[in-house]
C-alpha cells in the first residue's frame, strides 16, 4: 500500500471514528474528545519513545516500569520535554484497561490534572496549562449517567488506541496530519463556525512560501489572530522546523481555539520551547511586545470584526496605529490587523495576510490607512484569490503582502480568480495554482491577464484604490463575431427564407386551383 493509500485509510478511518461515537453530541463540540485523545495518545508515545532511546539498557521499556522507579527520571525528563507520565497513567496503559474501568471518568480527570501539574513551576508550566480543559470527561454531553459516559469514553480510547499511526520513526508526520484532517472535516461540516478556526492547508502553504522566497531559514514567525495554528505550522513544512530557529509565536482571542492550536504545535512534535501561543485579544492587548519584530508574518484573521477602534483614545496613540494617524472604522477591525502585523515585521521580513476584498477599496478611514500604506511603499502585491475557497464563506477574498524594504517604488497586482480546480463542495488551490502565483510573485512583471506591475503614483491618482480589478484587465473570454459575415449570413437566411415561402404559396394554390 502506498504512502498516499495509507493516508486515505487513516483518513477514512478517523472520520468513521468521530461520526460514530459522537452520537447526539454536535460534531464541532465533539471534536474536543477526538483530538484531545488523540493528543494523550500521541505525548504518551512521545514520552515513551524518548526514554526508552535515551536509555543505555537493552529491552528496556518505560510502559513497564513502576510508577515509583519512575520518578526518578521525572527532573529531567519534565526539563526536557516540559511535561510527565508516569508509565500506569500511558495511553495504552489506561486504554487497555479501560472497558473494565468503573470509574474511568475519574481515572482520566486525575491523569489529565497529572499531566498539567507535572510542569508546574518550570519553564513550560504556561504551555501545558489548561491543555485538557476541553476534555470534559464529567459532561452530560457525552452520556447522562456515569455509566454511559464511562461506556463512550472507553469506545473513544479504544478506537483511537486501534489507529494505525506508524512506528516511532513515523508517529511525528501521522499524528499531525491526522490533526490536520480532523480540523478540515470538522470546519467544513461546521459551516461558519468551523471556519473561523481553519485554513485551508493549499492556503496556508501559499503564504508561507510568499513569506519566504529567497530564503532558507528565519528567525521568528508569527500570526497575531493564530487560530488552530495550521498557518504557522506550514513554516515547519516549507523550511523545516529546524529552520524556524527562535521559533512559533502567535496570540488567539478564542480560549478553546487557543488549546487546539498549543496541542496543534505538540502533535507536530514543536517542543514546549519553541513556541510561545498566548491567549487574549491582540489589536488592544498584544502579549509578544518583547519578542517582536518578526521574519515572517502569516495571518487569516477574522473578516470585518468590531473592535474599540476611535471608542478608546488610547488607541491612537498606540505605536502599532498612530503612524498612519487614522484607526480603522470600529466595525471593521481588517486594518488595524493590517497596521499591527506592519509594526511588528522585521525591516527584512515579510507578511502575508488574507484579507477581506472591501479593504482593498472603501473610503473613510480604510482609505487613509491604505494611503500611508501605499506613500510609504510598504504594500508588496496584491493577489486576488479565487471565491469559496474558505470553509463558513463563499466570498472571493485576497492576499495583502507587506515589505519594510522594497527595490522599488511599485506594487504588483495579480489576479489568480480563477486558479482553482473544484474539489468536492468547495473550491481548491492546486500544486500548480499556487505555482502559477508564487511565480508571478517572484518573477514581478506584467503578464497579460494575469499580473501588472503598478507605480504607486498611479495607485495614488486612483484615490488609492487597490483592488485587482481596477489594474488587471480580464480576458474577454466571450465568442469573438465577424459582423460582415453575420450580415451575409443573415442575408443568405432572409433570402432562402424568401424562395421557401414564394415555393409554398405556389404548392397551395396549385392545390386550392385542383380542387
Amino acid at each position: 500500500m502506498s504512502k498516499e493509500q495509507e493516508r486515505a485509510e487513516l483518513h477514512r478511518t478517523i472520520w468513521q471514528i468521530a461520526n460514530d461515537l459522537r452520537g447526539s453530541v454536535d460534531g464541532w463540540d465533539f471534536k474536543q474528545y477526538v483530538l484531545g485523545m488523540l493528543f494523550y495518545r500521541f505525548i504518551s508515545e512521545n514520552l515513551t519513545n524518548y526514554i526508552n532511546a535515551n536509555e543505555p539498557e537493552e529491552g528496556f521499556d518505560y510502559a513497564r516500569l513502576s510508577d515509583k522507579d519512575a520518578e526518578f527520571g521525572r527532573a529531567d525528563t519534565v526539563k526536557e520535554k516540559g511535561f510527565y507520565i508516569l508509565p500506569s497513567e500511558l495511553f495504552f496503559n489506561v486504554a487497555k484497561n479501560a472497558p473494565n474501568d468503573s470509574n474511568l471518568n475519574e481515572t482520566l480527570a486525575a491523569i489529565f490534572r497529572d499531566i498539567e501539574s507535572s510542569a508546574k513551576g518550570t519553564e513550560s508550566e504556561d504551555d501545558l496549562k489548561g491543555l485538557f480543559d476541553d476534555l470534559d470527561v464529567n459532561s452530560n454531553k457525552i452520556g447522562a449517567t456515569v455509566e454511559k459516559r464511562n461506556k463512550q469514553l472507553a469506545k473513544l480510547l479504544t478506537a483511537i488506541a486501534g489507529l494505525k499511526l506508524g512506528s516511532s520513526n513515523n508517529t511525528i508526520d501521522a499524528f499531525g496530519d491526522a490533526y490536520e484532517y480532523l480540523m478540515q472535516m470538522y470546519a467544513s461540516n461546521a459551516g461558519k463556525s468551523g471556519g473561523e478556526y481553519y485554513t485551508p492547508q493549499e492556503v496556508s502553504e501559499l503564504l508561507a512560501e510568499i513569506t519566504t522566497v529567497g530564503k532558507t531559514q528565519v528567525n521568528k514567525v508569527y500570526d497575531p489572530a493564530c487560530g488552530s495554528g495550521s498557518l504557522l505550522l506550514k513554516f515547519a513544512k516549507v523550511l523545516g522546523k529546524e529552520n524556524v530557529r527562535g521559533g512559533f509565536y502567535g496570540q488567539e482571542i478564542n480560549l478553546t481555539t487557543y488549546n487546539l492550536c498549543r496541542i496543534n504545535m505538540f502533535l507536530h512534535d514543536i517542543n514546549y520551547n519553541h513556541f510561545d501561543i498566548a491567549n487574549g485579544d491582540t489589536l488592544i492587548d498584544p502579549y509578544h511586545w518583547d519578542d517582536e519584530p518578526f521574519d515572517a508574518i502569516v495571518s487569516n484573521p477574522p473578516y470585518s470584526v468590531q473592535w474599540e477602534g476611535k471608542n478608546n483614545p488610547l488607541l491612537i496613540n498606540d505605536p502599532r496605529f498612530s503612524p498612519a494617524g487614522v484607526l480603522a472604522p470600529p466595525s471593521k477591525a481588517d486594518l488595524a490587523f493590517t497596521m499591527h502585523m506592519l509594526s511588528w515585521l522585521s525591516t527584512s521580513g515579510t507578511a502575508a495576510i488574507v484579507e477581506f476584498p472591501g479593504v482593498l477599496y472603501r473610503g473613510g478611514a480604510e482609505q487613509k490607512i491604505r494611503k500611508y500604506l501605499i506613500d510609504n511603499n510598504y504594500i508588496d502585491a496584491v493577489i486576488q484569490l479565487p471565491p469559496d475557497l474558505f470553509f463558513g464563506t463563499t466570498i472571493a477574498t485576497c492576499i495583502i503582502v507587506l515589505k519594510k524594504s522594497k527595490k522599488d517604488n511599485k506594487t504588483l497586482f495579480i489576479d489568480a480568480s480563477t486558479e482553482f480546480v473544484r474539489g468536492g463542495n468547495k473550491n481548491k488551490l492546486s500544486d500548480e495554482n499556487r505555482q502559477n502565483i508564487l511565480t508571478a510573485f517572484k518573477d514581478r512583471q506584467d503578464s497579460e491577464y494575469f499580473a501588472k506591475l503598478v507605480d504607486n503614483q498611479k495607485i495614488g491618482a486612483n484615490d488609492y484604490n487597490i483592488a485587482v480589478s481596477s489594474y488587471v484587465v480580464q480576458e474577454d473570454t466571450r465568442e469573438v463575431i465577424d459582423i460582415t459575415q453575420l450580415n451575409a449570413e443573415i442575408s443568405r437566411i432572409v433570402a432562402r427564407q424568401s424562395e421557401l415561402r414564394t415555393a409554398i404559396d405556389a404548392i397551395v394554390a396549385d392545390i386550392e386551383g385542383s380542387s
